[in-house]
This record gives C-alpha cells, structure tokens and sequence, in this order.
C-alpha cells in the first residue's frame, strides 16, 4: 500500500474530513487531496506530523511496513 492509500484510510478510520486534516495540518485543503491521490508528496515534518496525529510509524505511513504498531 502506498503513502497516499494509508493516509486516506487513517483519515477515514480516525473520522476527520479533509477539512478538519488541512487545518490540523495548516496546509490547504486542496494539498490534502493531492497526497490522497497520489499527486504531491508531504513534507518530511508533514510526514512526521501525520504519523503522529494517527500513532503510526513513518515507515507505516509510507508504505514500507505493513506492521502499524507505533515504537516511536
């Protein structure tokens, strides 16, 4: 699974819109549906910042791991 599929399903599991994501994440709403459809990529902190906010580890969020069990 890639990073944009993750991030969808993390938004959709954790019940935010891409509003409420754009303003946590003080980007535009429009950068959300960008790294969704695969079309843009986050920054590093923004990276950091997801993970986070979902308790996921980078390489989760990235599509490396498929274990979603945060040690961070």
């Amino acid at each position: 699974m890639k990073f944009a599929e993750r991030l969808k399903e993390q938004r959709l599991i954790n019940g935010y819109n891409q509003e409420y994501l754009a303003k946590y994440m003080q980007v535009s709403q429009v950068s959300i549906s960008n790294w969704e459809r695969g079309v843009k990529e986050p920054s590093y902190q923004a990276l950091i910042d997801l993970s986070n906010l979902f308790g996921k580890t980078t390489d989760y969020m990235l599509g490396l791991k498929d274990d979603d069990s945060s040690n961070m």
